[in-house]
This record gives C-alpha cells, sequence and structure tokens, in this order.
C-alpha cells in the first residue's frame, strides 16, 4: 500500500493516528536540525516534519522540488497552524520515508503564481496540469459534465455514441479529412457536430438522445475557439421550440445549482434577432447593463421587416451640414452614464481605441451631458445646443451622462458600437465576474444572402426548418433570381428560422433548432442554398432516404461545453478548461503535431506530397 490517506484528508480529529502518505513535494524548509516539507497530491498539502533521526539520511540523499515520496508517520497538531489549507491543523511527524522516483528541476514553479509563460507550460503541460490553478479549472468542467449527465438521464435521455470516421459534407468550416488506407484515394471526415445521426437516431425512434461529445472543425483559432472541442450535443422527438427552451433553460439552472450553489430563479428573457441586433448590435448581448444603442440613422438595407417605411436620414436632424454624419450609411450613439467629467485625455484614448484596427472606426464624436443642463460637443460648430440636446434625447442621455457616436458602413459601426459598449461596460465594472444573465435569442433570418457567390447560404445549418408559417414560403418559391441587387426584394429574405442560441454573459452558450423532418422541405432548403438534386443526393442522400421512413418531427440544440465551463470559471479562454489544448496556431507543443509522416505511410496510404 502506497498510502493510507490522501494529502487533502486529515484533520485535528485525526491527532495520533499512524498513516501513510505519498505525493509529489512542494516546498522545503530546513531550520536546523528539523526540515518541513510540504507533500501535495490531488487533494491537498499535507506539511511533513522530519526530526533530527532523519536529517543525515535527507543530507545524505537530499530531496528536490517534484520529487515523488512516500512518507509515514504519526498525525500530530501543528503548533504554527495554517488556516489556508484544509489540513493547517496537523502535520505528521515522519518516522519512515522512501524515495519513489525523483524529478529533474522543474523548468517552472508549480504554484499559482507560476513564473512560467504560456508557451512553456504548454509544452510541459503535464508539469502544469499539477498546479491547483489548473487543477480546480478540470473539477469545475468534470462537476459541469457530471451535473449534465445526471439531469439529462433524469428526464430519460439516452448517451449514445456517434461515428468519428464520417463522409465529408463541406458547408460551413472547414472538414479534417483522414485518408483511408484500405480505399486508395479516398477520405473519411472527422465530424463538425453529430447533425445528421442525431437526426437519423430520431427517425430511429430514440426520442431523447445526448452526447458530451468531440467535434472538429478547421478553423483560425482564437481563445474560444480549438479545433477539436466538446459540445452536450441533445436532440428530441415530438416536441415544438417551448418544449426545448424550457427542457434545457431548466438544464443549465441545475448546472448553475450544483457547480456554483447558484439558485437562478428569474425568468430568463428572450429577444428577437432583430431586436438584439438593434438594440446591441451584434446578435449575443451582454444584458447585464444597459447602455443599448440608439439608431441615429437608418440604413434602408438593414432589416427590411422592421424600418422599410424609415428615411436614411439622421432622426430628427436632417442633413445637418456635417459631412461625417450625412455621407454615413449609419449613425449610432450611446449614452454612458455618468460619465460627462471624462477628462479630453480619457476621451482621446477611447478614440484612439475605437480606431484600432479590430474595431475599424475612422474616429468618435462626444457629447458631454453637464449635469447645469448645457451640452458640450466635439462638433459644436456644426450642431446647435438644441439639435446636440435631440441627440442625447435620443440616445436616452441624462444629465451627467457621455454620449459617444460612431459613423460609417453600417455593418462595421455597428459591430464597432457593440465592441465599445462592452468595453465601457468593462471599464465601469458593469461586467461583474460572478454575476450570471442568461437570455434567449429567437427568429433569426434563416437565410444569407452573398453577394459575392450570388446565392443564399444558411444562416444556422441546412436542416433548420423554418417557423411553421413560413414553410409554404419555401415550398411555393424558387429560389433563383437574376439580379444580386433586388433580392431583399425576394420572399426569402423575411424567412425566419425555428432557431434559437442561449446567451450567457454575451457569450453564445448553445445553439439549435427545430428540424426539418420531411423530405420535400429537406430538398427545398438544398436547392436554396445551391445545390443541384444530384449533390444533394451525393452529399445527403442518407438522410433524405430516412425521411422517406416516418421521421418524427424532432429538435434539438448543441452547448459549447468548454466555453461554458470558461464563464462558470471566469476565463476568458477555454484553453484554461481543457486538460491538453492546442495553441493559438493549432499545435500541440507539448507533442509537437501536427507533424510529418514517413515515407512507408505515404506509400501505403497511396498519397503523394506536394507542396508548392
Amino acid at each position: 500500500m502506497y498510502r493510507s490517506h490522501t494529502c487533502g484528508e486529515l484533520k485535528i480529529g485525526d491527532i495520533t493516528k499512524q498513516v501513510t502518505l505519498a505525493g509529489w513535494v512542494q516546498t522545503i524548509r530546513k531550520f536546523g536540525a528539523i526540515t518541513f516539507v510540504d507533500l501535495r497530491d490531488r487533494y491537498g498539502i499535507t506539511q511533513l516534519l522530519f526530526g533530527e533521526n532523519l536529517n543525515a539520511e535527507l543530507d545524505a540523499a537530499p530531496l528536490g522540488r517534484e520529487f515523488v515520496i512516500q512518507a509515514t508517520g504519526i498525525v500530530s497538531e501543528r503548533s504554527n497552524k495554517n488556516p489556508n489549507i484544509s489540513t493547517g491543523d496537523i502535520e505528521i511527524a515522519v518516522s519512515s520515508y522512501k524515495i519513489l522516483n525523483k524529478s529533474a528541476v522543474p523548468p517552472f514553479t508549480i504554484q499559482d503564481d507560476t513564473d512560467g509563460g504560456d508557451d512553456l507550460r504548454m509544452k510541459y503541460r503535464f508539469l502544469d496540469l499539477r498546479r491547483n490553478a489548473v487543477k480546480k479549472n478540470l473539477e469545475l468542467r468534470y462537476a459541469v459534465n457530471r451535473s449534465a449527465r445526471n439531469y439529462l438521464h433524469e428526464n430519460q435521455f439516452m448517451d449514445i455514441e456517434t461515428p468519428f470516421l464520417i463522409k465529408s459534407t463541406p458547408e460551413g468550416a472547414r472538414d479534417f479529412v483522414v485518408p483511408s488506407r484500405m480505399n486508395a484515394g479516398q477520405f473519411y471526415a472527422l465530424p463538425q457536430s453529430p447533425q445528421t445521426f442525431k437526426q437519423l437516431l430520431m427517425v430511429s425512434g430514440y426520442d431523447r438522445y445526448y452526447q458530451i461529445v468531440k467535434c472538429f472543425r478547421d478553423e483560425d483559432l482564437r481563445a474560444d475557439r480549438q479545433p477539436e472541442f466538446t459540445q452536450i450535443d441533445c436532440e428530441m422527438s415530438f416536441v415544438e421550440q417551448e418544449d426545448i427552451l424550457l427542457m434545457f433553460e431548466n438544464l443549465i439552472k441545475r448546472i448553475f445549482k450544483d457547480v456554483k450553489g447558484i439558485d437562478y430563479t428569474e425568468y430568463i428573457e428572450r429577444m428577437s434577432w432583430e431586436e438584439a441586433m438593434w438594440q446591441y448590435g451584434n446578435d449575443k448581448p451582454d444584458i447585464r447593463f444597459g447602455m443599448k444603442l440608439a439608431n441615429l440613422k437608418f440604413p434602408l438595407h438593414s432589416f427590411p421587416n422592421k424600418i422599410a417605411h424609415l428615411q436614411s436620414s439622421l432622426i430628427g436632424i436632417g442633413d445637418c451640414g456635417f459631412s461625417v454624419f450625412d455621407n454615413a450609411e449609419t449613425v449610432v450613439a450611446i449614452a454612458v452614464s455618468g460619465c460627462s467629467e471624462y477628462t479630453r485625455k480619457q476621451i482621446d484614448e477611447l478614440t484612439e481605441w475605437v480606431k484600432r484596427p479590430q474595431i475599424g472606426m475612422q474616429g468618435m464624436v462626444y457629447i458631454k451631458c453637464s449635469a447645469d443642463g448645457s451640452y458640450k460637443s466635439s462638433v459644436d460648430k456644426f450642431f446647435t445646443e438644441d439639435k446636440l440636446k435631440g441627440i442625447a434625447d435620443k440616445a436616452d442621455a441624462q444629465a451627467g451622462d457621455l454620449v459617444f457616436i460612431l459613423a460609417g458602413r453600417e455593418e462595421r459601426t455597428r459591430k464597432a458600437a457593440s465592441e465599445l459598449r462592452l468595453e465601457m461596460g468593462k471599464r465601469l465594472g458593469l461586467r461583474k465576474e460572478n454575476e450570471f444573465k442568461l437570455l434567449w435569442v429567437l427568429d433569426f433570418p434563416l437565410f444569407e444572402y452573398t453577394e459575392d457567390d450570388n446565392r443564399w447560404v444558411a444562416r444556422h445549418h441546412p436542416f433548420t426548418s423554418p417557423k411553421p408559417d413560413h414553410i409554404a414560403v419555401m415550398i411555393n418559391n424558387n429560389p433563383l433570381i437574376e439580379q444580386a441587387d433586388k433580392y431583399l426584394e425576394h420572399p426569402y429574405a423575411n424567412i425566419k428560422a425555428n432557431a434559437y442560441d442561449m446567451v450567457l454573459n454575451g457569450n453564445e452558450i448553445g445553439g439549435g433548432s427545430i428540424r426539418i423532418y420531411q423530405r420535400e422541405l429537406q430538398e427545398k432548403m438544398f436547392a436554396a442554398l445551391g445545390m443541384s438534386e444530384e449533390e444533394a443526393l451525393h452529399k445527403f442522400g442518407f438522410l433524405l432516404g430516412a425521411f422517406e421512413y416516418g421521421a418524427p418531427p424532432h429538435g434539438g440544440i448543441a452547448f459549447g461545453f468548454d466555453r461554458l465551463c470558461s464563464i462558470l470559471g471566469g476565463s476568458e479562454s477555454i484553453r484554461d478548461f481543457i486538460a491538453f489544448p492546442k495553441n493559438n496556431s493549432g499545435r500541440d507543443v507539448m507533442l509537437d503535431a501536427p507533424s510529418t509522416i514517413d515515407d512507408k505511410q505515404f506509400e501505403e496510404l497511396q498519397i503523394q506530397l506536394n507542396l508548392k
């Protein structure tokens, strides 16, 4: 037996017990004839006391950091207790010990405040995982996993595995492809999601399915994206949208309760996609704070259902003689509460912030709404005080507020205003780490039109059903159009998807839809996306065929498991919650992967490498 107890287990009630511990040496402190060693394992740290009788042995064969040792002794009460650890009331008076394995000097300190940089820690990830901060992240990940599984099991969901080697059907992100040795010249793809398999399981009668499953997408990487990631993937039969929303908002509430001890009882707000874009500038708004966008000038092509009747002019002001506004496609304002006392230096710094390449604006206008009722602006010579007041009122600004105004091309300006809102929320402490706010975003457009390719693309994926009252529009209309500039007049422009996203603190943590389950409608969807009948049969003939054998109405959702864990853990990067993540270049620097393969493997695969 290597150990009788763990290093986080022993308490004051265990005094006088003889115990054996095993673990890694965290620190060594020598005081004359006695030596203290902090011994660490997954469960905690226990102090070991080596008395005079063992010091000669320690001098002859010194211990080092990260040595693996076994120690036997009596649990004793500490004279200098440590309230910061669970075993801080006791120590082990060591009677014998054994070095199980020595360690080279670690390349960085195995502590919460380590001296190792990201690259170094990723190269030695097996050492980084010993740090308490990383261990807590993986414990949280496991707690989320366990909570989700328990909830889904209690609600009659079955965990059913689906294949990792599938057929390539590129329509969204790039596939990772795998050559087949037994089928020369042919390739598998790694699944971007189990989407078609879970729909087939619904056809097979398994009406409540789930997996906590790996997915693979060959995309450019960032803090919240990895080439392989994990989803909580779920599907249900004989359901409508409301059934899905209630089932899975309760799943997230259960995870909050089990993992964070939060009893999330408040109503989860629901917002249409158009409302999210108008009020917050993006489709995953952080609603922990207000500061909504004020649209001072509306481009006619923004949201045709909502604003076709509006004139493309500055609302309440008309042509103002200020070319930046007059010539802009859109003008957006934000009122920042209580910031009218910002100095010119502070405003200039924010102006430079919006001019950064990743934001992309040429500049920014401000209006100070002073407490005495006066208005001061960076463009005073173009606007009377009454007109400045009109703009401030439109932005719902109050006395003491500071209004920021951005103008330019619609998509860039709206995105920049959204980023500015989030940045101000962060600077003002409105995006609190331990405050959680859930939101459903609904009624997305089913299609987006790409003018470059002169065709429709699916906003979500090609298996998403239109809203029930929009199905006839798809069935009865031809997706082909003659001129790209007329696409907003096409009936497809107004079709809403029977889709939904769950948003947490400004992050999309889950998305899904009610699926198409009739062959005719699915074929119509493929045609709308520019697929010929032959292409649709080649890529998805198995699914179309399955729909002819009694496919039930069904729908589902997939949650970004890594992202959910990172938000609950207060981190901006999902890598902190993955045991062995890739870096921003998609490399595993510990394994040195991806790497080359030898000539024999190329021969077996009948592949010739041709690097240009």
